[in-house]
């Protein structure tokens, strides 16, 4: 059965890993099964609104897997209203109180790690390998 896996990442930079991961798991020829479990890009400028969507999908999912890109740790515009420094770093909160297991895959090891990251007991893999992100989930 496959694991109930949210998928936080930076949306503007980085959506392409998320729908490889799709793609994987859509592949039979891919040892790699997850039931995704993140919200599409959400039609709303109301920071209200996307949150309790964000919300709602985090708490379905078991896992929330964090893609760290390269802006991963970049100070959204509306950071204040959000109420952390972007849309990741709420999601790997939402994650923490909501007690997800977080699995994060650092795309290079030189990128800035959203702060929310930081001493959060996730599980780490560097590089975005298939191998390594199938091990990582299985062991969650």
């Amino acid at each position: 059965m496959a694991k109930k896996v949210f998928v936080s990442f930076d949306y503007e930079n980085d959506k392409h890993y998320k729908h490889l991961l799709q793609a994987w798991d859509a592949n039979d020829g891919f040892e790699f099964s997850f039931d995704d479990r993140s919200s599409g890009e959400i039609n709303s400028d109301s920071i209200p609104v996307v949150k309790a969507a964000l919300t709602k999908k985090i708490k379905d999912a078991k896992i929330t897997l964090v893609i760290v890109g390269k802006e991963a740790n970049k100070r959204h515009k509306d950071y204040k209203e959000i109420g952390y420094k972007n849309w990741i770093n709420f999601e790997i909160a939402q994650s923490k109180v909501n007690g997800k297991k977080l699995l994060a895959v650092k795309l290079d090891k030189e990128y800035e790690s959203p702060e929310a990251l930081i001493n959060s007991g996730a599980s780490w893999v560097i590089g975005f390998e298939h191998d390594k992100i199938v091990e990582a989930l299985r062991k969650l």
